[in-house]
């Protein structure tokens, strides 16, 4: 099901200036609440294909810590070249449906690997219940603990994608980190 996306403000407008200044650093910088708000007003992407490639990705808050000393070092080393998550790799099947991979750096002769596969859709959210772009681990290639996680995405300027990285629980997913995804820095491929 294609969902179309609705500007709800004029700061996330292509080539506002706010929409503009938006980078994986400058969310870095935005604290767990921020980031959640900033996901909130977040329009979903007209289509499947806005995230086409492999867009560079990087974690941005996690949950319990934000504001503790350790939360710098952490933010840190997700942005140096050490840290074992690239990103995701998309590759849309239509307007509505696509398919991706994780892109995981492993130190050593391994190297770069493409792990954990998942499935595309547009679905309700689990942060608010507006449409999202949805990101299903629950395929039978993935080891359970994996198929336990449930991410998805918003376009918080034109080519950055925020989102949740959730936990599923008994009484649904919650979230543990965020995490951005740009489509205007290629990762890894």
């Amino acid at each position: 099901m294609h969902h179309t996306a609705v500007e709800s403000s004029a700061a996330r407008a292509p080539g506002s200036p706010v929409a503009a200044e938006l980078t994986l650093d400058t969310l870095a910088r935005r604290s767990y609440a921020a980031l959640e708000a900033l996901y909130r007003a977040a329009p979903t992407p007209r289509s499947m294909h806005a995230v086409d490639g492999a867009p560079k990705g990087r974690m941005l808050a996690v949950r319990f810590i934000d504001g503790a000393p350790v939360a710098a070092l952490l933010r840190a080393f997700a942005a140096s070249p050490a840290f074992v998550w690239d990103g995701k790799t998309f590759s849309a099947r239509s307007d509505g449906e696509g398919a991706g991979i994780n892109r995981i750096r492993i130190p050593g002769a391994l190297g770069r690997q493409d792990l954990f596969p998942f499935e595309t859709r547009f679905a309700a959210s689990a942060v608010d219940g507006a449409p999202a772009l949805v990101l299903d681990y629950d395929l039978p290639r993935n080891p359970p603990w994996i198929r336990k996680v449930h991410d998805e995405i918003r376009e918080v300027a034109p080519g950055l994608f925020l989102g949740p990285a959730m936990w599923k629980t008994a009484s649904g997913p919650k979230t543990v980190l965020w995490f951005a995804l740009d489509t205007r820095v290629r990762g890894d491929a």
